[in-house]
């Protein structure tokens, strides 16, 4: 059989790898040796090989020598091939049958929809534990493949595969912890429930770009789907019904919840989401990457109690019968103006004579003495002012700078404001 035409993986590799691009260096983790080669290569004693072998993007698209590949790649334990032209499988499969340490392969990219995976070919795969076949297009009768021929598979990443529907594998892959189907087309709950029955070991499940728009199930059985699920990613789907958030309720170890952008919660506040969600769902410890503390608990389930208690009761949540048991009715919470005062009523003395006036608080001390020029009979530039704050211990202050605004004095209502004319 002819070899297929285009650059080989070998090739590349003796290109990114050779002495004068990637020098030997000792030390953990920079590199490693391999000296030894098939009698006669001509690479012998000239790669230096790091056990995490980064080729994406190096227009490959077929293996090369696999005896080279053996002699060189015997210790490597991370593959990345992805954006390559790679589009057979069985090209592939030399390549990996060739790397026996081999964890992590990634695939993205790749144009290998092309060709079908032989279950042959997908063995030579046995020993991975993470695989990537991000943009790949690949099928479902391919992923089929790959979980009958690889026990330890640990982490698959399906994303970006245009998929519309799941098709169910023959048999379960008990393995599999972390599945990583985003930016897909899947928009009904049954694709979803056949994820469940496919991978029921699965601890976290990564669904963010995908128009999810409810979940159509019951809490005994979502329970059974998804038993040991620890972590999901909803971001950006399409639920718009806060019963479909009351049903994560019903995975038995579900703590981690990410719900960033979907259409239920694009009413509400920043503030009004996350303590809403953290009211409802009492089990996580992580909210869109963000730790949930006992406190925010609280005075999320307090806000909770107080947002829903003026809602028609058809319409009030269970959630808020549970919290309320569990506080009791609370108070509505007092409405507090903040703002700064902008005026203020002082008492201004001068000589023998007070008078009660109004006076702003964003105004100067100049300006306030410009206010006061037909009060006292004196001009600004003889006029001498002093604040008393009724509780200072210290007595009257001087107000000597005349662009410092009042407000910095603290003035309050019934202060006192002496004037004075100035000494000649």
């Amino acid at each position: 059989m002819d070899q297929p035409s285009g650059r080989s993986f070998m090739q590349v590799l003796c290109e990114k790898y050779s002495p004068e691009n990637f020098p030997y260096r000792r030390g953990p983790g920079m590199g490693v040796h391999v000296p030894a080669t098939p009698q006669g290569s001509p690479m012998k004693d000239r790669l230096n090989l790091p056990s995490v072998l980064v080729l994406n993007s190096c227009g490959i698209t077929c293996a090369g020598d696999e005896n080279e590949i053996a002699a060189f790649c015997a210790h490597v334990s991370e593959l990345d091939l992805s954006d390559n032209k790679l589009e057979d499988w069985r090209e592939v499969s030399k390549i990996v049958s060739n790397v026996p340490h081999l964890e992590f392969l990634n695939l993205s990219s790749n144009p290998l929809s092309l060709s079908v995976l032989e279950r042959r070919c997908a063995g030579s795969f046995a020993g991975v534990r993470k695989l990537v076949l991000n943009n790949s297009k690949a099928s479902w009768e391919t992923v089929h493949t790959i979980l009958q021929e690889l026990p330890d598979l640990e982490e698959l990443f399906l994303c970006l595969n245009d998929y519309e529907t799941v098709s169910c594998s023959p048999v379960c892959c008990q393995s599999l912890k972390l599945l990583h189907i985003t930016d897909n087309n899947l928009q009904d709950w049954t694709e979803i429930r056949k994820l469940g029955i496919m991978f029921p070991s699965l601890d976290t499940l990564i669904l963010a770009n995908n128009n999810l728009t409810t979940i159509e199930e019951s809490e005994d059985s979502l329970a059974r789907l998804f038993p040991n699920l620890r972590s999901i990613n909803l971001h950006k789907s399409g639920l718009h019904c806060w019963e479909d958030i009351d049903k994560l309720n019903s995975f038995p170890k579900l703590e981690e919840v990410k719900l960033l952008g979907i259409p239920l919660l694009q009413s509400y506040t920043t503030e009004e989401r996350r303590k809403l969600l953290i009211a409802r769902l009492p089990a996580i410890v992580k909210l869109n990457g963000s730790i949930v503390a006992d406190g925010e608990r609280e005075d999320s389930e307090r806000f909770f109690i107080r947002y829903y208690m003026e809602f028609p009761e058809e319409e009030v949540p269970f959630r808020y019968h549970e919290l309320v048991t569990k506080y009791g009715k609370l108070e509505p919470l007092a409405v507090v103006d903040l703002r700064p005062q902008s005026s203020v009523k002082v008492e201004i003395h001068f000589q023998d004579k007070v008078e009660e006036m109004s006076i702003r608080l964003d105004q100067t001390v100049a300006e306030l003495k410009k206010h006061l020029k037909t009060v006292v009979q004196l001009s600004t530039s003889n006029m001498l002012l002093f604040y008393l704050d009724q509780e200072a211990p210290f007595g009257p202050e001087e107000m000597k700078y005349s662009s410092r605004a009042l407000h910095s004095y603290g003035i309050r209502d019934g202060d006192k404001i002496y004037v004075e004319p100035r000494m000649k």
